[in-house]
Protein backbone atom coordinates (compact mmCIF):
# COMPACT_ATOMS: atom_id res chain seq x y z
CA UNK A 1 0.00 0.00 0.00
CA UNK A 2 1.31 3.46 -1.08
CA UNK A 3 2.14 5.84 1.72
CA UNK A 4 -0.62 8.39 1.54
CA UNK A 5 0.15 10.18 5.02
CA UNK A 6 3.11 12.89 5.67
CA UNK A 7 5.29 13.41 9.23
CA UNK A 8 6.81 16.42 9.68
CA UNK A 9 10.25 15.33 10.75
CA UNK A 10 12.90 17.86 12.55
CA UNK A 11 15.44 18.72 9.34
CA UNK A 12 18.44 19.22 11.98
CA UNK A 13 17.43 15.53 14.22
CA UNK A 14 14.44 14.20 12.01
CA UNK A 15 12.90 14.20 15.51
CA UNK A 16 9.05 14.93 15.23
CA UNK A 17 7.48 18.43 14.71
CA UNK A 18 4.71 19.74 16.90
CA UNK A 19 3.48 23.18 16.08
CA UNK A 20 3.42 25.55 19.37
CA UNK A 21 1.08 27.82 19.96
CA UNK A 22 2.66 30.17 21.99
CA UNK A 23 5.31 30.64 19.51
CA UNK A 24 3.58 30.02 16.26
CA UNK A 25 6.18 28.03 15.08
CA UNK A 26 7.21 24.07 14.90
CA UNK A 27 9.05 22.68 17.27
CA UNK A 28 11.62 19.58 18.01
CA UNK A 29 10.71 18.10 21.53
CA UNK A 30 14.30 16.50 20.85
CA UNK A 31 16.99 19.02 19.98
CA UNK A 32 15.05 21.96 20.80
CA UNK A 33 15.31 23.69 17.17
CA UNK A 34 12.05 25.67 15.73
CA UNK A 35 11.14 26.45 12.53
CA UNK A 36 8.78 29.22 10.73
CA UNK A 37 5.43 27.44 9.25
CA UNK A 38 6.26 29.14 5.91
CA UNK A 39 10.24 27.38 5.95
CA UNK A 40 8.88 23.70 7.27
CA UNK A 41 5.63 24.06 4.60
CA UNK A 42 7.80 25.03 1.37
CA UNK A 43 10.04 22.31 2.66
CA UNK A 44 7.07 19.33 2.74
CA UNK A 45 5.06 20.87 -0.69
CA UNK A 46 6.30 17.80 -2.83
CA UNK A 47 5.89 15.39 -0.19
CA UNK A 48 2.40 16.56 0.61
CA UNK A 49 1.52 16.71 -2.91
CA UNK A 50 2.86 12.93 -3.44
CA UNK A 51 0.39 11.96 -0.64
CA UNK A 52 -2.32 13.63 -2.09
CA UNK A 53 -1.85 11.90 -5.50
CA UNK A 54 -1.54 8.66 -3.58
CA UNK A 55 -4.47 8.64 -2.05
CA UNK A 56 -6.64 10.03 -4.50
CA UNK A 57 -5.05 7.08 -6.76
CA UNK A 58 -5.95 4.24 -4.01
CA UNK A 59 -9.55 5.81 -4.10
CA UNK A 60 -9.46 5.78 -7.96
CA UNK A 61 -8.40 2.29 -7.34
CA UNK A 62 -11.36 1.36 -5.04
CA UNK A 63 -13.98 2.86 -7.54
CA UNK A 64 -12.55 1.31 -10.20
CA UNK A 65 -12.65 -2.16 -8.55
CA UNK A 66 -16.17 -1.51 -7.28
CA UNK A 67 -17.40 -0.52 -10.77
CA UNK A 68 -15.88 -3.60 -11.92
CA UNK A 69 -17.53 -5.86 -9.40
CA UNK A 70 -20.88 -4.61 -10.38
CA UNK A 71 -20.77 -4.76 -13.84
CA UNK A 72 -19.75 -8.81 -13.58
CA UNK A 73 -23.15 -9.04 -10.85
CA UNK A 74 -25.11 -7.10 -13.61
CA UNK A 75 -23.91 -9.88 -16.42
CA UNK A 76 -24.56 -12.74 -14.30
CA UNK A 77 -20.59 -14.16 -13.59
CA UNK A 78 -20.09 -15.44 -10.55
CA UNK A 79 -16.04 -14.09 -8.65
CA UNK A 80 -14.45 -13.62 -5.48
CA UNK A 81 -15.37 -10.08 -4.41
CA UNK A 82 -11.83 -8.40 -3.48
CA UNK A 83 -12.12 -4.48 -4.24
CA UNK A 84 -11.64 -4.02 0.04
CA UNK A 85 -9.25 -6.70 0.26
CA UNK A 86 -6.22 -4.20 1.01
CA UNK A 87 -8.55 -2.93 4.17
CA UNK A 88 -9.81 -6.52 4.92
CA UNK A 89 -10.91 -6.34 8.56
CA UNK A 90 -12.12 -2.51 8.49
CA UNK A 91 -15.22 -1.13 9.73
CA UNK A 92 -17.76 1.13 7.40
CA UNK A 93 -16.36 4.62 7.19
CA UNK A 94 -12.75 3.44 8.35
CA UNK A 95 -9.00 3.97 6.46
CA UNK A 96 -5.92 2.27 6.75
CA UNK A 97 -2.74 4.27 5.90
CA UNK A 98 0.90 3.72 6.41
CA UNK A 99 3.30 5.58 8.62
CA UNK A 100 6.27 7.01 6.80
CA UNK A 101 8.11 6.64 9.98
CA UNK A 102 7.70 3.26 11.10
CA UNK A 103 5.92 1.03 8.74
CA UNK A 104 2.79 0.68 10.62
CA UNK A 105 -0.65 0.70 9.67
CA UNK A 106 -2.72 3.34 10.94
CA UNK A 107 -6.61 3.09 11.24
CA UNK A 108 -8.54 6.01 11.54
CA UNK A 109 -12.40 7.11 10.38
CA UNK A 110 -12.50 8.48 6.85
CA UNK A 111 -12.50 11.84 8.14
CA UNK A 112 -9.66 11.81 9.96
CA UNK A 113 -6.99 14.37 8.72
CA UNK A 114 -4.64 14.67 11.31
CA UNK A 115 -3.56 11.98 13.67
CA UNK A 116 -0.67 10.59 15.79
CA UNK A 117 1.33 7.03 15.29
CA UNK A 118 0.24 4.93 18.38
CA UNK A 119 3.05 2.79 17.51
CA UNK A 120 6.22 5.79 17.34
CA UNK A 121 4.09 8.98 17.92
CA UNK A 122 4.67 10.70 15.29
CA UNK A 123 2.36 13.35 14.29
CA UNK A 124 0.67 12.33 10.95
CA UNK A 125 -0.91 14.67 8.33
CA UNK A 126 -3.27 13.04 5.66
CA UNK A 127 -2.68 15.92 3.24
CA UNK A 128 -5.48 14.29 0.63
CA UNK A 129 -8.47 15.32 2.94
CA UNK A 130 -7.41 18.81 2.28
CA UNK A 131 -6.69 18.66 -1.40
CA UNK A 132 -8.54 20.48 -3.99
CA UNK A 133 -11.68 21.76 -3.18
CA UNK A 134 -11.48 19.85 0.52
CA UNK A 135 -8.70 22.47 1.19
CA UNK A 136 -10.00 25.15 4.05
CA UNK A 137 -9.59 28.72 3.13
CA UNK A 138 -8.47 29.54 6.69
CA UNK A 139 -7.16 28.18 9.93
CA UNK A 140 -6.60 29.73 13.48
CA UNK A 141 -3.94 28.36 14.63
CA UNK A 142 -3.88 27.09 18.50
CA UNK A 143 -2.84 29.40 21.01
CA UNK A 144 -2.62 27.56 24.29
CA UNK A 145 -1.82 24.46 24.98
CA UNK A 146 -2.89 21.10 27.48
CA UNK A 147 -1.46 22.85 30.95
CA UNK A 148 -3.92 26.23 29.73
CA UNK A 149 -7.07 23.56 29.15
CA UNK A 150 -5.99 21.58 32.38
CA UNK A 151 -5.77 25.06 34.72
CA UNK A 152 -8.91 26.17 32.67
CA UNK A 153 -10.93 22.66 33.88
CA UNK A 154 -9.83 23.30 37.48
CA UNK A 155 -10.84 26.87 37.49
CA UNK A 156 -14.42 26.28 36.05
CA UNK A 157 -14.97 24.37 39.54
CA UNK A 158 -14.43 26.86 41.25
CA UNK A 159 -17.75 28.99 42.85
CA UNK A 160 -19.89 25.94 42.03
CA UNK A 161 -21.71 25.61 45.42
CA UNK A 162 -23.94 22.31 44.34
CA UNK A 163 -20.74 20.45 43.19
CA UNK A 164 -20.62 17.22 45.10
CA UNK A 165 -17.77 17.47 47.68
CA UNK A 166 -14.87 15.61 46.10
CA UNK A 167 -15.09 15.95 42.69
CA UNK A 168 -12.76 18.57 42.43
CA UNK A 169 -10.04 16.26 43.37
CA UNK A 170 -11.38 12.89 43.08
CA UNK A 171 -12.40 13.70 39.09
CA UNK A 172 -9.95 12.61 36.57
CA UNK A 173 -9.11 13.84 33.47
CA UNK A 174 -9.18 10.74 31.33
CA UNK A 175 -8.05 12.11 27.69
CA UNK A 176 -7.37 15.71 26.50
CA UNK A 177 -7.40 16.37 22.67
CA UNK A 178 -6.57 19.12 20.46
CA UNK A 179 -8.78 19.03 17.97
CA UNK A 180 -8.83 21.65 15.04
CA UNK A 181 -12.64 21.17 13.86
CA UNK A 182 -13.72 22.41 10.74
CA UNK A 183 -16.55 25.06 10.31
CA UNK A 184 -18.65 26.35 8.00
CA UNK A 185 -17.86 30.29 7.73
CA UNK A 186 -21.22 32.04 6.82
CA UNK A 187 -21.51 35.72 5.16
CA UNK A 188 -24.87 37.19 4.82
CA UNK A 189 -27.25 40.17 5.61
CA UNK A 190 -30.74 39.91 7.67
CA UNK A 191 -33.74 42.59 7.14
CA UNK A 192 -35.20 42.49 10.22
CA UNK A 193 -39.17 44.02 11.08
CA UNK A 194 -39.93 43.46 14.47
CA UNK A 195 -42.67 44.54 16.86
CA UNK A 196 -42.50 44.46 20.79
CA UNK A 197 -44.65 45.04 23.64
CA UNK A 198 -43.32 47.59 26.48
CA UNK A 199 -43.65 49.05 29.78
CA UNK A 200 -42.80 51.59 31.99
CA UNK A 201 -43.93 51.39 35.46
CA UNK A 202 -44.00 53.92 38.43
CA UNK A 203 -45.32 54.01 42.01
CA UNK A 204 -46.61 56.93 44.31
CA UNK A 205 -48.95 57.51 46.90
CA UNK A 206 -51.94 59.24 46.77
CA UNK A 207 -53.12 59.78 50.73
CA UNK A 208 -53.58 56.36 52.28
CA UNK A 209 -52.96 54.52 48.98
CA UNK A 210 -50.19 53.42 47.26
CA UNK A 211 -50.32 53.54 43.69
CA UNK A 212 -48.63 51.79 40.34
CA UNK A 213 -49.24 52.99 37.30
CA UNK A 214 -48.11 50.97 33.90
CA UNK A 215 -47.68 52.31 30.46
CA UNK A 216 -47.90 49.73 27.85
CA UNK A 217 -46.14 50.45 24.26
CA UNK A 218 -45.94 49.09 20.84
CA UNK A 219 -42.50 49.63 19.68
CA UNK A 220 -41.17 48.99 16.40
CA UNK A 221 -37.64 48.17 15.28
CA UNK A 222 -36.71 47.87 11.76
CA UNK A 223 -33.23 47.63 10.42
CA UNK A 224 -30.22 45.44 8.43
CA UNK A 225 -27.81 43.56 10.30
CA UNK A 226 -24.74 42.30 8.32
CA UNK A 227 -22.99 39.38 9.23
CA UNK A 228 -19.22 37.90 8.54
CA UNK A 229 -18.42 33.98 8.99
CA UNK A 230 -21.53 32.88 10.93
CA UNK A 231 -19.56 29.68 12.39
CA UNK A 232 -21.38 26.68 12.14
CA UNK A 233 -19.65 23.13 12.92
CA UNK A 234 -19.15 20.82 10.27
CA UNK A 235 -18.16 17.78 12.03
CA UNK A 236 -20.74 14.95 13.69
CA UNK A 237 -18.19 14.26 16.11
CA UNK A 238 -18.69 17.34 17.73
CA UNK A 239 -21.69 18.30 20.10
CA UNK A 240 -23.04 21.50 18.50
CA UNK A 241 -23.77 23.24 21.76
CA UNK A 242 -20.47 22.62 22.64
CA UNK A 243 -18.99 24.34 19.68
CA UNK A 244 -21.69 26.80 19.99
CA UNK A 245 -20.70 27.70 23.72
CA UNK A 246 -17.08 28.43 23.23
CA UNK A 247 -17.70 31.44 20.56
CA UNK A 248 -16.41 33.57 19.89
CA UNK A 249 -12.87 33.12 17.91
CA UNK A 250 -10.91 36.29 17.09
CA UNK A 251 -11.16 36.44 13.49
CA UNK A 252 -8.84 38.66 13.50
CA UNK A 253 -6.02 35.82 13.74
CA UNK A 254 -7.92 33.88 10.76
CA UNK A 255 -4.72 33.33 8.18
CA UNK A 256 -4.44 31.31 5.01
CA UNK A 257 -4.34 27.33 5.55
CA UNK A 258 -1.58 25.29 5.77
CA UNK A 259 -1.33 21.51 6.75
CA UNK A 260 2.07 23.06 8.48
CA UNK A 261 -0.27 24.05 11.68
CA UNK A 262 -1.64 20.80 12.14
CA UNK A 263 1.56 18.01 13.53
CA UNK A 264 0.82 17.81 17.23
CA UNK A 265 -3.38 18.23 16.99
CA UNK A 266 -6.14 15.64 15.68
CA UNK A 267 -8.04 17.43 12.75
CA UNK A 268 -11.08 16.62 10.46
CA UNK A 269 -12.05 17.25 7.58
CA UNK A 270 -16.04 18.37 7.30
CA UNK A 271 -18.25 15.31 6.73
CA UNK A 272 -21.61 17.28 7.27
CA UNK A 273 -22.12 19.58 3.84
CA UNK A 274 -22.38 23.16 3.18
CA UNK A 275 -26.20 22.78 2.57
CA UNK A 276 -26.66 20.36 5.47
CA UNK A 277 -25.35 23.29 7.50
CA UNK A 278 -26.66 26.31 6.02
CA UNK A 279 -30.22 26.50 7.65
CA UNK A 280 -28.31 26.79 11.21
CA UNK A 281 -26.91 29.64 10.13
CA UNK A 282 -29.59 30.76 9.13
CA UNK A 283 -31.51 29.88 12.50
CA UNK A 284 -28.75 31.69 13.65
CA UNK A 285 -28.68 34.83 11.50
CA UNK A 286 -32.37 35.58 12.71
CA UNK A 287 -32.06 34.89 16.04
CA UNK A 288 -29.67 37.94 15.93
CA UNK A 289 -31.17 40.06 13.91
CA UNK A 290 -34.03 40.18 16.37
CA UNK A 291 -31.94 40.14 19.14
CA UNK A 292 -30.01 43.45 17.79
CA UNK A 293 -33.37 45.47 17.23
CA UNK A 294 -34.43 44.07 20.76
CA UNK A 295 -31.30 46.41 22.02
CA UNK A 296 -31.89 48.83 20.31
CA UNK A 297 -35.53 48.98 22.52
CA UNK A 298 -33.45 51.05 25.75
CA UNK A 299 -36.05 53.54 27.51
CA UNK A 300 -38.51 50.76 29.02
CA UNK A 301 -38.45 48.55 32.07
CA UNK A 302 -39.96 45.69 30.40
CA UNK A 303 -40.00 44.27 26.59
CA UNK A 304 -40.52 41.35 24.69
CA UNK A 305 -41.12 40.11 21.16
CA UNK A 306 -44.48 40.42 19.96
CA UNK A 307 -43.94 39.39 16.28
CA UNK A 308 -40.87 39.43 13.66
CA UNK A 309 -40.53 38.83 10.09
CA UNK A 310 -36.18 38.47 8.68
CA UNK A 311 -35.64 38.45 5.53
CA UNK A 312 -32.30 36.61 4.57
CA UNK A 313 -29.90 37.08 1.84
CA UNK A 314 -27.19 34.51 1.65
CA UNK A 315 -23.63 35.98 1.06
CA UNK A 316 -20.36 33.83 0.54
CA UNK A 317 -19.60 30.76 2.24
CA UNK A 318 -15.88 29.64 3.54
CA UNK A 319 -14.54 26.61 5.14
CA UNK A 320 -12.02 26.88 8.19
CA UNK A 321 -10.75 24.90 11.40
CA UNK A 322 -11.07 26.35 14.36
CA UNK A 323 -9.02 25.12 17.42
CA UNK A 324 -10.64 23.25 20.75
CA UNK A 325 -9.80 21.27 23.02
CA UNK A 326 -11.94 18.09 23.99
CA UNK A 327 -11.28 17.17 27.65
CA UNK A 328 -13.31 13.72 28.93
CA UNK A 329 -13.33 13.13 32.29
CA UNK A 330 -14.46 10.44 34.91
CA UNK A 331 -15.59 10.27 38.52
CA UNK A 332 -17.71 7.83 40.29
CA UNK A 333 -18.75 5.81 37.02
CA UNK A 334 -19.95 9.09 35.08
CA UNK A 335 -18.33 10.54 32.15
CA UNK A 336 -18.56 13.92 31.48
CA UNK A 337 -17.11 16.22 28.60
CA UNK A 338 -15.94 19.65 28.40
CA UNK A 339 -14.81 22.07 25.49
CA UNK A 340 -12.28 24.73 25.59
CA UNK A 341 -11.63 27.24 22.63
CA UNK A 342 -8.25 26.42 21.90
CA UNK A 343 -7.62 30.16 20.69
CA UNK A 344 -9.37 32.39 23.49
CA UNK A 345 -9.06 29.32 26.13
CA UNK A 346 -13.17 29.77 27.32
CA UNK A 347 -14.56 26.40 28.24
CA UNK A 348 -18.01 24.76 28.95
CA UNK A 349 -19.17 21.36 30.44
CA UNK A 350 -21.85 19.91 32.15
CA UNK A 351 -21.24 19.66 35.73
CA UNK A 352 -22.75 16.63 38.83
CA UNK A 353 -24.83 18.45 41.48
CA UNK A 354 -25.45 17.45 44.72
CA UNK A 355 -29.07 16.72 45.48
CA UNK A 356 -28.33 16.80 49.37
CA UNK A 357 -26.74 20.60 48.79
CA UNK A 358 -29.52 21.52 46.29
CA UNK A 359 -32.76 21.15 48.15
CA UNK A 360 -30.89 22.78 51.01
CA UNK A 361 -29.91 25.59 49.41
CA UNK A 362 -33.55 25.64 47.83
CA UNK A 363 -34.94 25.44 51.40
CA UNK A 364 -32.78 28.06 52.46
CA UNK A 365 -33.70 30.20 49.54
CA UNK A 366 -37.69 29.20 49.73
CA UNK A 367 -37.69 30.18 53.54
CA UNK A 368 -36.24 33.47 53.18
CA UNK A 369 -38.61 34.13 51.23
CA UNK A 370 -41.40 32.71 53.14
CA UNK A 371 -39.90 35.07 56.53
CA UNK A 372 -39.84 38.57 53.58
CA UNK A 373 -43.70 36.70 52.73
CA UNK A 374 -44.88 36.34 56.42
CA UNK A 375 -43.78 40.26 57.44
CA UNK A 376 -44.94 41.82 54.72
CA UNK A 377 -48.71 40.19 55.76
CA UNK A 378 -48.11 41.16 59.21
CA UNK A 379 -47.27 44.49 58.38
CA UNK A 380 -50.89 44.58 56.33
CA UNK A 381 -52.99 43.52 59.68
Amino acid sequence: MADQVTNYKCPACTGPLHFEGKTGKLECEYCGSSYEVAEIEAMYAEAEAKAAEAQSAADKKKEEQAAKAEKEKEAGGESWDTQDFENWGLDEGMKAYSCPSCGAELICDESTAATCCPYCGNPTVVPGQFAGGLKPDYIIPFKLDQKAAEAALANHYKGKKLLPDGFATGNRIREIKGVYVPFWLFDGEAEADTLFDASNSRRFKSGDYEITETEHYHVRRAGTVQFEKIPVDASTKMPDEHMDAIEPFDYSELTGFSTAYLPGYLADKYDISLEDSAERADERARATAVDAMRADVKQYQSCSLKDSRVDLKRGKAHYGLLPVYMLGTKWEGSEYLFAMNGQTGKLIGDLPYDKGKYWKYFGAVTAGVTAVLGTLLFLML
